[in-house]
């Protein structure tokens, strides 16, 4: 087992040497150094333990240190780590596949394993571009999104997030041009108008030959700024995109597996797109895995196309250790936990947010199943508050104007309460 060395003072090595997640090397952010981790709570090296209260970005939904992920893990470990998928099959594979398309809904039965979240969107805009020139639409070259999106980090995911109030304005020179709409602003609460989807319909009348499908985050926008949108505008959404000969791309990489309450966001809207992303909460937080899926008529499609093939193919695409873990990550979604925990979870941080409402410094607080987000009139600064809440015994990232949580689901009262507890501090704190 790997130790942090004090002796060869790890931690500076870390700050000098390694970039963190939108970091710089000139001016790094603090780390805090991570030696184990059980349940909901990361232990430092110090001893010290913290409740998690990002459940590592969305995707440790089971908690850590899971005995039936480690099972499964531990039991392929001893079959086959890795091996290429070209031209090879093999049982994690196949079991995780069919329990997708188990899962999901019909007619959604195609399914490309990724290595990540946004490759997995890479693999959706190639699917809906490849099938739209294999049906001799040749202009159907573009992509529409809505704004305030987030789809990745990647190059073809950078150009359908927001290009402006986004985080990769930088690179907007270089980034294909594609369609926006204005993001909805009606929320799950509030009464719909259908003039929502008008700038949608708009775009369509007078786009649709150039665009090849519309991609958004359902009823979550995640990254983007932690927004919650009617469903009825996905609803429509659906109505507009089949009217226009449009693929729908659901981006359900932070929404999938139970976090809104339901399996999939989609299903707020009884809708299914053409192109479901999924990830993040696959592999229970064990390892990077992402899927999409699409419906074999689209497949087919491609398959008839100048092509024939779908233009994709990753080195660790299929990794059996990640399949082993996803199918069992599954497993436990099944057994249907999450549909009690996650309501619980939601009508605890409901009620314990709500007192951030009187700090000078909010301007919104909101929830929506498993996600509490308080959201404040000035940038946070990062390192103070997390000084603050690690003193405290939480885990929680603030991300610009905005302090969230999305717990694991099997956190308990006591730790919502705790999580809730911490950011009614900083809301009074921190204006």
């Amino acid at each position: 087992m790997i130790k942090f060395q004090p002796e060869q003072d790890d931690l500076a090595f870390d700050r000098t040497h390694i970039w963190h997640p939108y970091t710089s090397l000139l001016d790094p952010l603090p780390t805090y150094p991570v030696v184990s981790a059980e349940g909901v709570m990361l232990k430092l090296e110090d001893g010290r333990q913290l409740i998690d209260g990002m459940a590592s970005w969305w995707s440790a939904i089971h908690g850590y240190n899971h005995p039936h992920l480690n099972q499964a893990l531990a039991a392929q470990s001893q079959q086959m780590s890795h091996v290429m998928f070209g031209g090879i099959t093999h049982p994690p594979a196949v079991a995780l596949c069919r329990k997708l398309v188990e899962l999901t809904p019909q007619p959604l039965e195609a399914v490309f394993l990724a290595d990540s979240g946004s490759i997995a969107v890479e693999v959706a805009i190639k699917i809906a571009l490849q099938y739209q020139t294999s049906r001799g639409n040749m202009r159907k070259q573009r992509l529409a999104t809505i704004r305030r999106g987030y789809h990745g980090d990647t190059f073809a995911t950078m150009a359908v997030c927001d290009p402006i109030n986004g985080m990769h304005e930088h690179f907007r020179g270089v980034l294909p041009e594609h369609y926006f709409v204005p993001a909805p602003e009606i929320t799950p609460e509030q009464t719909w108008d259908p003039a929502e989807i008008a700038p949608v319909q708009v775009l369509f009348e007078q786009h649709h030959e150039s665009i090849a499908a519309f991609i958004l985050e359902p009823i979550v926008q995640g990254a983007g700024g932690m927004r919650f949108y009617h469903p009825e505008y996905l609803k429509a959404l659906r109505a507009l995109t089949e009217r226009y000969d449009i693929l729908l791309i659901a981006d359900e990489i932070a929404t999938g597996f139970g976090r809104t309450g339901k399996l999939f966001a989609c299903e707020h809207a009884n809708i299914v797109p053409d192109i479901l992303c999924l990830g993040k909460a696959l592999t229970g937080g064990y390892m990077t895995l992402a899927a999409t899926l699409t419906t074999l008529d689209i497949a087919h499609s491609i398959g008839r196309g100048p092509h024939k093939v779908l233009m994709h193919g990753p080195t660790f695409m299929g990794n059996p250790l990640a399949c082993a873990v996803a199918h069992a990550s599954l497993e436990l979604i099944q057994r249907g936990d999450w549909q009690q925990q996650v309501p619980r979870i939601e009508q605890e941080l409901r009620a314990g947010l709500a007192p951030c409402l009187q700090g000078e410094g909010v301007v919104d607080v909101r929830v929506f199943g498993a996600i509490g987000v308080v959201e404040f009139a000035q940038p946070l600064d990062v390192a103070r508050v997390q000084a603050v809440l690690v003193e405290d015994g939480i885990w929680i990232r603030p991300f610009g104007r905005l302090l969230y949580v999305m717990p694991p689901y099997i956190s308990e009262t006591k730790h919502i309460a705790a999580l809730t507890a911490a950011m009614v501090k900083i809301s009074n704190i921190f204006p």
